[in-house]
């Protein structure tokens, strides 16, 4: 039989956060675990560093100029004509998803026989002039299990934090059984025993956190929060004035209060703790079923977290804290031959996994997947790999596209053409910008330019970078 396939995805982890990439705070003994087992990729990226573009790159192995994401919106259809999800079904899977999809409409299964949905809070589906079978009530699946065990008065308010307050934390009110992150291990674990034993599976377990909002339980809190904490990276080039938009609880900018940001330093190491847990919870489980050396796990984030770095919040921007992610590839049994405990320095991105899966699952990769399986990296065997990585995200006056490397970065703001050049290999915190070293920073820019040309919003001639052209969050490809 072929093997079994875990996809373990959370929301807005930062790349650093790992025991074993050696973070000084936050512990992970099992994703340290996955990574004994595999191979940890140390320069993997999301492209489109936001929710929405970053799982279109997940589930079609397109790149964002194919998949016509290149920021957030929401209700746009998910019409592809293929997806990792139903390749894996015609492959003979038996496949689930559990947890956050992030698609539209929002029970669209996009491949898999079934989906056990929470997306967290999202505001078109809250909105009270939502047509019904579109809104929340009808759509979500947690929230009715917690009103059935608890009472039909329970919200995803309840604790007063927005779902984008990266400032903001409070430790978690009710039992932790009840938390969003145990729901979906225990939803996982009851798949296990409803599979189809005829079958290999794959499971896609996706978690809402550690995206805020930042609610641990209490005990994770109140231990990072006993702790003395790292301090954000803040670049010399970095904006140290504040018009008081770090006091409200959904700044993406600003200078928050120290206790403020320390207590959501806090309450996310806390979150990434808690999941750390649960996933020990679900490799006992897997290991009690005799499945766990059977089956290849993927562990990734669909982007990261900023906090506080160059003193922004939450995530869309070009700098490591958003855009770089924890990539793992663990292979317990050693089904597919890989360089285990060792890491990979390639440059990797989201659109890789689903041409990975779908070689570990042996079976065609449709010609539409612009990615490339990360497998023969893990086995030390790829030479001809890819040099650099385009990425970008519309975000206002911060629209930017960036191209990065495994020794630099180059960043071009769209509309203002403020540009930022970073030496990652000298500088891996991105604390000079060094954009005056031209000679370095022209060779980025005009790779830029010639994967900017023909762009339908204008911005490249094919000779140089054209400012001020007006953003588009999705592209005409999405749309038609």
């Amino acid at each position: 039989m072929k093997p079994n396939i875990v996809m373990i995805m959370v929301d807005q982890m930062r790349f650093d956060c790992l025991s074993s990439a050696g973070h000084p705070i936050v512990e992970t003994p099992n994703m340290d675990q996955l990574v004994h087992d595999g191979v940890r990729f140390t320069n993997a990226y999301s492209a489109t560093p936001t929710c929405i573009p970053a799982r279109a790159a997940v589930l079609t192995g397109m790149s964002q100029k194919s998949h016509g994401r290149v920021g957030y919106q929401d209700r746009i259809p998910w019409d592809y004509p293929h997806m990792l999800p139903e390749e894996m079904s015609k492959a003979g899977y038996h496949t689930q998803c559990v947890g956050k999809m992030h698609v539209y409409p929002s029970r669209n299964l996009c491949g898999f026989h079934n989906v056990v949905l929470h997306d967290g809070y999202l505001h078109h589906n809250r909105f009270k002039n939502t047509p019904y079978q579109e809104s929340f009530e009808q759509t979500d699946d947690y929230l009715p299990w917690l009103r059935e065990r608890l009472g039909g008065h329970r919200d995803l308010t309840d604790l007063g934090l927005d779902c984008n307050a990266s400032a903001m934390s409070r430790p978690w009110h009710l039992p932790e059984e009840y938390h969003p992150t145990n729901w979906v291990v225990t939803q996982s674990i009851d798949f296990l025993r409803r599979r189809d034993p005829r079958k290999p599976f794959f499971l896609k377990m996706s978690f809402v956190r550690p995206h805020p909002p930042f609610d641990p339980p209490k005990d994770y809190f109140d231990y990072y929060m006993s702790m003395e904490l790292d301090e954000p990276v803040i670049g010399k080039w970095a904006k140290n004035e504040d018009n008081g938009d770090g006091l409200l609880p959904t700044t993406r900018s600003g200078i928050v209060p120290k206790q403020r940001l320390k207590r959501a330093r806090a309450a996310y190491y806390a979150l990434i703790a808690h999941i750390d847990d649960q996933i020990g919870r679900f490799i006992q489980t897997l290991i009690e079923y005799q499945l766990y050396y059977n089956t290849v796990i993927l562990f990734v984030s669909d982007h990261g977290e900023l906090l506080g770095d160059h003193n922004f919040l939450a995530k869309s921007l070009a700098y490591e804290g958003s855009a770089k992610v924890p990539f793992i590839l663990s292979d317990p049994g050693n089904l597919l031959g890989i360089k285990k405990g060792t890491t990979c320095n390639k440059l990797v991105e989201l659109r890789d996994i689903m041409p990975t899966l779908l070689d570990a699952a042996k079976t065609e990769i449709p010609e539409t997947v612009e990615g490339k399986s990360v497998i023969p990296l893990a086995k030390g065997l790829e030479s001809n790999w890819r040099e650099y990585i385009h990425g970008e995200h519309t975000y206002g006056d911060l629209s930017h596209h960036f191209i990065v490397n495994e020794k630099e970065k180059y960043i071009w703001y769209s509309q203002t053409g403020e540009e930022q050049y970073f030496n990652l290999k000298a500088d891996p915190n991105e604390i000079n910008n060094i954009i005056q070293d031209d000679e370095k920073a022209s060779l980025l820019r005009s790779i830029l330019i010639k994967e900017l040309e023909g762009r339908e919003e204008g911005y490249s001639d094919g000779t140089r970078l054209i400012t001020d052209c007006k953003p588009k969050a999705v592209l005409e490809t999405a749309l038609n």
